[in-house]
């Protein structure tokens, strides 16, 4: 077992919010004292299938107290899912169905075990305690927070203030939440800093059921790609953990310089020393920034496709970006045309673009070629013969067999 003062350099790397500190220390020595883990608690709403790193924050500080011996509920809220969480936005968020939360959340079991330890980590629906409530149980639950309190919340005050529209049930959402921690009697809740609100929520209603309060650890968003929005599917600036080796291991490369260390701190399995070292071999021109950040991409690529993967992706983007070359596995598609066919219409026919807008967007930007020659030309037509090689941008590959 790692010393108390071990344990919160370890759960306080990275954090932002820690309520309290007094309060961890004094469950730690209780946990050391009598050899019963803590219970660290995370929620995630399957609200989508795929997780994407910024997803993961919370799941490496679930590997960290795992690290240290203590007990992980990862919980999916099967029940909050149906409803939605409000926090951050500015209308009612449209319901899932019971059939999309049901295969969201198979698929966040199968990817979450890439980082967590699936023997020490008990995965919860709360479903099995928020769907035996009776309406009785509701009502007493709804009496422990008033209007005013809820008004509180920026999302909702704006909300309010601005005569946009405000469901009952998404006043609900933080007590249910809060509810999940007087279930399973938690020790500490982590979440993201917008999750907040709801995580003291969890500390109210233990105390109005004469449980201890749980500690609320909260992570940062991690920025996405850009640097400045947070990771986000939706904006397009996300790494997900189920996309190709390459994929992944390109994208980390993509990110900045300044960057780079937040998701290390964030991300990866360095101790804080060792990325002490590497940023001041960064600082001192020991070490130039891309090779570190090789390293971060060699890492988190092992980490959800393995070793023999990460090397190969790197030795694919080496041979690609650095030297000019071709994948070794790229996708083939079979044209059949009688005639020949319109350059954006094949780019959306092999898969390289959605529409034949980006296909010509892409043409006029000169990121289109064809068997290593660009083409500027949107009206460019194709020949029907053999086979060719085409390349839109840095990364989309596809070899068209025609005939």
């Amino acid at each position: 077992m790692a010393s108390i003062e071990e344990q919160l350099e370890l759960i306080e790397r990275g954090a932002v919010d820690c309520i309290s500190r007094e309060e961890l220390i004094k469950k730690l020595k209780k946990s050391e004292a009598t050899g019963i883990p803590l219970k660290i608690k995370a929620g995630f709403d399957p609200t989508a299938p795929d997780l994407h790193l910024g997803h993961t924050v919370l799941l490496q500080k679930l590997k960290h107290f795992q690290d240290l011996g203590h007990e992980i509920y990862f919980l999916i809220g099967d029940f909050t899912g149906m409803i939605g969480d409000p926090t951050g936005k500015s209308e009612t968020r449209k319901a899932l169905t019971v059939e999309e939360v049901a295969a969201n959340a198979e698929s966040y079991k199968e990817q979450v075990f890439k980082i967590l330890d699936p023997e020490k980590t008990q995965v919860v629906f709360n479903s099995a305690w928020l769907g035996k409530l009776t309406s009785i149980d509701m009502i007493k639950l709804a009496s422990q927070l008033t209007v005013a309190r809820m008004l509180e919340r920026d999302d909702f005050h704006n909300r309010f203030t601005s005569g946009k529209p405000i469901s009952i049930h998404e006043f609900l959402y933080p007590l249910i939440q809060g509810y999940d921690s007087v279930a399973l009697q938690a020790d500490v809740e982590l979440g993201g800093t917008d999750q907040l609100f709801n995580l003291l929520m969890g500390r109210d209603l233990q105390r109005s059921h004469k449980q201890e309060p749980q500690v609320v650890l909260t992570m940062p968003l991690l920025e996405g790609l850009d640097g400045i929005n947070k990771m986000s599917k939706s904006l397009g600036n996300y790494i997900g953990i189920t996309e190709s080796a390459d994929n992944i291991y390109g994208k980390v490369l993509s990110v900045s310089d300044d960057l780079m260390f937040r998701y290390f701190s964030l991300l990866s399995d360095l101790s804080n020393t060792e990325i002490a070292d590497l940023r001041r071999k960064v600082d001192s021109n020991v070490l130039h920034p891309k090779e570190v950040k090789k390293q971060l991409a060699r890492e988190l690529t092992a980490r959800f496709h393995g070793p023999a993967a990460a090397e190969a992706a790197e030795e694919n983007f080496a041979k690609v970006f650095q030297q000019g070359g071709v994948p070794d596995d790229i996708p083939e598609v079979r044209c059949v045309a009688a005639a020949p066919i319109a350059l954006p219409q094949l780019l959306v026919d092999a898969g390289l673009v959605k529409s034949t807008s980006e296909a010509r967007r892409m043409i006029q930007q000169s990121a289109v070629a064809i068997n290593g020659e660009k083409v500027g030309d949107v009206t460019a037509l194709v020949n029907p013969l053999g086979e060719i090689l085409v390349k839109v941008g840095k990364r989309r590959f596809c070899k068209v067999i025609f005939g």
